[in-house]
């Protein structure tokens, strides 16, 4: 045991006081609407560019811009080293200036983004392995520190409550960039088109989230870094840099091993898919920003059973939220992916397999927003198993069938299906280990979700027999409807709904 870890066990936990457990709910219900908000913007968004880059650019070309947007944004995500999550523990420190904190990590990430950028410069091939790189190619690795700048501003800003930055940043400027940009380069380069819509998103995302960051902290003007420090702030959060690493890998994973085994059509098939089966996924992110804030502050009064509370609240309003949205999407998945073109319809099995793995993904996302300040190091050893055991678990899949003589589009759904269970296996061992550290249950699961989702299956099947155009239209607001009505009235009580009634407004942590 760290000594983090064994420091935190030890110490008693008093009981937080109601006026604070109050403002804590508050402060978690107010981000998640502001974000949830987000969501549905970001939604509307992007499905634009999901028809955009299926129909008018195609499977191969989709294939070709996923790779490389894979191993820009893993490069990236290394070079946040940890602070998306760490910079909040920071900033939270007795004495800590917080305009030091802030712009000593974006100059951390701007560093380890400048040494990322020069080796994809120099290994192109490293995101375009199919070859014929031109120069727009080569200099997308610029984009790193867009990407992992726009990550630490968002962390900044979310520390003091502002959870409408990430909601313009991410859920705005970004999908809105790169669905209207998809469409006019497609007449200026097909080939660059999807490339250049996603770089011209990116950075139109980090300056979005850079002008609060300075609202907040103040400019960079007679700022000066810290050596000694970077490397402390580097070293302290590489437990953390890695299981953010790990935890964005399990979700880019499947795509890697499924490219070694099939042809760009096949993986641009299930890009698209995982595409749609992510915009449930952002529901988790809605509650992030604020969350961590929330168990840092909790963790340093030691209201141990404060913190796991919030975790199966968080968890619970995660779970029925995204499983309604996998079931509205899923029951009638041919449909949904026949909306971004008809080469992408066998991709349906992948879908449904996919939405499943978002819900079953929601506990372990909560628990580990408290166990990469608990037990980072017991964290990163949950991430680094589940890692493995989903590519022992995809390649056996592949293999199987393979065996079988099955067509390559089901390599898609193996994968997929590997991806659910080790998600599973995360939530299943995060959850007792928080529950342990905290002694206290850490259970964000009720019979509710049994019943509401399997009245929605068993009437949203019978939505499956309309034409298409009615399944979509008249099918998907039926299944959200009987879902929400049922979890509504089956599983929310007075707690739970707090998420949907007005609070005063949190007090941002003082400067």
């Amino acid at each position: 045991m760290s000594q983090t870890d064994s420091a935190t066990a030890r110490t008693p936990d008093p009981s937080a006081t109601a006026p604070q457990a109050e403002a804590d709910t508050a402060a978690l219900a107010k981000g998640g609407r502001t974000n949830f908000f987000g969501f549905v913007l970001r939604l509307v968004a992007r499905l634009p560019f999901l028809y955009f880059a299926g129909r008018w650019y195609g499977p191969e070309a989709v294939g070709r811009f996923a790779f490389a947007v894979l191993v820009i944004e893993l490069v990236a995500q290394l070079a946040t080293l940890g602070l998306k999550r760490g910079l909040a523990e920071q900033l939270s420190a007795p004495g800590a200036d917080q305009r030091t904190v802030v712009w000593d990590g974006m100059f951390v990430a701007f560093l380890a983004s400048a040494a990322g950028s020069a080796i994809l410069l120099l290994f192109p091939n490293l995101m375009f392995p199919a070859g014929a790189i031109d120069g727009t190619d080569r200099w997308m690795a610029l984009l790193v520190f867009a990407i992992a700048g726009t990550d630490i501003a968002l962390a900044a800003c979310a520390y003091r409550y502002d959870v409408g930055a990430t909601v313009r940043a991410r859920a705005v400027v970004e999908p809105w960039v790169i669905s209207i940009a998809a469409a006019g380069f497609w007449f200026v380069s097909p080939r660059d088109g999807l490339m250049l819509s996603y770089g011209s998103a990116m950075v139109g995302a980090f300056l979005t989230a850079l002008v609060p960051m300075i609202r907040h902290y103040g400019g960079p003007r007679g700022w000066q870094p810290h050596p000694a420090h970077l490397f402390k702030v580097a070293r302290r959060n590489a437990p953390l840099a890695a299981a953010d690493a790990i935890e964005w890998g399990t979700r880019r994973l499947d795509l890697f091993i499924l490219g070694q085994f099939t042809s760009p059509t096949i993986y641009g098939i299930y890009y698209m898919a995982q595409q749609v089966a992510s915009l449930p996924q952002k529901l988790k992110t809605s509650f992030e920003p604020i969350l961590g804030p929330v168990i840092t502050r909790n963790l340093a009064e030691k209201r141990l059973a404060a913190v796991a509370a919030q975790v199966s609240q968080v968890g619970f309003w995660i779970i029925a939220a995204q499983a309604g949205i996998a079931l509205a999407l899923g029951i009638p998945g041919e449909a949904v992916m026949g909306l971004v073109g008809p080469q992408f319809v066998g991709g349906a099995g992948a879908l449904a397999f996919l939405l499943a793995a978002e819900v079953v993904a929601a506990t372990a996302v909560v628990s580990e927003a408290a166990l990469v300040y608990v037990a980072r190091h017991r964290n990163l050893l949950i991430s680094l198993a589940t890692l493995a055991l989903q590519a022992v678990l995809s390649v056996a899949l592949i293999l199987v069938a393979r065996s079988m003589g099955l067509d390559p589009i089901y390599y898609a759904a193996a994968v997929a299906l590997a991806l659910m269970l080790a998600l599973g296996f995360a939530s299943l061992v995060k959850a007792r280990l928080l529950a342990h550290i905290l002694g206290a249950p850490v259970n964000s699961l009720r019979w509710a979700l049994v019943w509401a989702t399997a009245g929605a299956t068993v009437l949203g099947w019978g939505a499956t027999k309309l034409p298409e155009w009615a399944e979509l239209l008249i099918g998907v607001p039926f299944i959200l409807g009987i879902y929400a009505w049922l979890i509504w009235t089956r599983g929310f009580g007075p707690a739970d709904r707090a998420l949907f009634r007005k609070h005063p407004e949190p007090a941002a942590p003082a400067a």
